[in-house]
């Protein structure tokens, strides 16, 4: 795995708001110019490994380009997107009980993986300010635009709220400067973003994270459940999971396709959009839904910028995303293999979604 770091510094102290300023907006133009250089090199060397391999596949991180990033907000909105609604609704009801435990008899400072427009986030924010008045809010993420929309928002609405943008990639080699004196770090990897990672990836990438924290920080991760066995006691049905990922707007399909439409202005490459279609698949032995994109004829579509031409089957596809949806004990294991201990769960009623609360050893 490639690596670069990400350095969180406490040097200046987050107890006092930050004067509201355009200087974020310079700042983040700045980051996201040097980011961006560092990322079309990326997007390129991403692009020809993936589409040479058999069968084809693409990393998700493209997904998130500015387009992308706000498609990804409208599916968190649709009625068959139960992961968002169910975990929303386990914040509303216990966030003031996590941040309570989480923090215990210190102060919290608060870093998001992959925080996006840190919607959900809020409800864990106000329930901080609630116990704590002022709170450090660092969220990460490679959308600048997705961070920027974040900070407005909770400038706005929670002024207590200090907010330290870090357009970066935290899939990437992750390293967090000490907290100041009387505050813990808690982390929050929400959304079941972990379902998006390799067993072994999420066990790397919760290690890394175990080991940028010091002991006693804590760690917020949301997952999503597996199908019940019997979903006539109320668990999720297969229906209801694969719903999710194929909505009837049409919305995933959309958010699907533009990875293809990204490397059409980002690297030249002459995709037909109308050429491939969004297909999604259980694999249930492997516990995981699976996005492709399927090529609807024989077809070869050149990558100008790479000057690189690559043929598709009709029926071929390219894997773009897997969603791995957790059972009960596993979570548990994978925490404290990583390195974290005495998990904590609340659930829905119905047990579709999980959020785990775990301190670092």
């Amino acid at each position: 795995m490639v690596t670069a770091s990400l350095e969180l510094s406490p040097s200046r102290s987050c107890l006092a708001p930050m004067p509201k300023t355009s200087s974020f907006l310079d700042a983040s133009s700045t980051i996201c110019d040097r980011y961006g250089s560092e990322t079309e090199s990326r997007i390129s060397e991403a692009v020809r490994e993936g589409l040479g391999k058999t069968p084809k596949q693409l990393p998700p991180w493209l997904f998130y380009d500015e387009a992308g990033s706000l498609l990804f907000e409208q599916i968190t909105a649709l009625p068959e997107y139960y992961l968002t609604r169910i975990e929303r609704e386990i914040f509303v009801n216990d966030a003031a009980e996590m941040i309570a435990l989480a923090a215990g008899d210190g102060r919290l400072r608060v870093v998001e993986l992959g925080a996006g427009s840190a919607d959900k986030t809020r409800l864990l924010l106000a329930a901080a300010t609630e116990f704590q008045g002022q709170v450090c809010y660092q969220p990460v993420d490679v959308s600048g635009t997705a961070l920027d929309v974040a900070r407005v928002r909770l400038e706005q609405e929670l002024p207590e709220v200090t907010v330290e943008p870090h357009v970066t990639d935290y899939t990437r080699e992750l390293r967090l400067e000490p907290c100041l004196d009387g505050e813990k770090r808690l982390a929050l990897f929400i959304g079941s973003s972990i379902g998006n990672f390799l067993p072994e990836e999420a066990l790397d990438l919760l290690s890394r994270l175990s080991d940028a924290l010091e002991p006693g920080d804590g760690l917020l991760l949301g997952v999503d459940l597996a199908p019940s066995s019997d979903p006539t006691g109320g668990g999720k049905t297969e229906e209801a999971l694969t719903a999710a990922y194929d909505d009837a707007q049409r919305v995933t399909a959309g958010f699907n396709k533009n990875m293809l439409a990204r490397l059409n202005r980002e690297l030249g490459a002459e995709f037909d959009l109308e050429a491939f279609q969004h297909r999604i698949r259980w694999n249930q032995d492997e516990s995981r839904i699976e996005m492709h994109l399927e090529s609807l004829r024989e077809q070869r579509v050149r990558i100008s910028s790479l000057d690189l031409e690559v043929a598709f089957a009709a029926g071929e596809t390219i894997h773009t995303e897997n969603s791995y949806k957790y059972r009960l004990g596993e979570v548990e294991k994978l925490l404290g293999t990583a390195g974290f201990v005495n998990p904590q769960r609340w659930r829905d009623e119905n047990g579709w979604f999980a959020v785990y609360l775990a301190t670092r050893a």
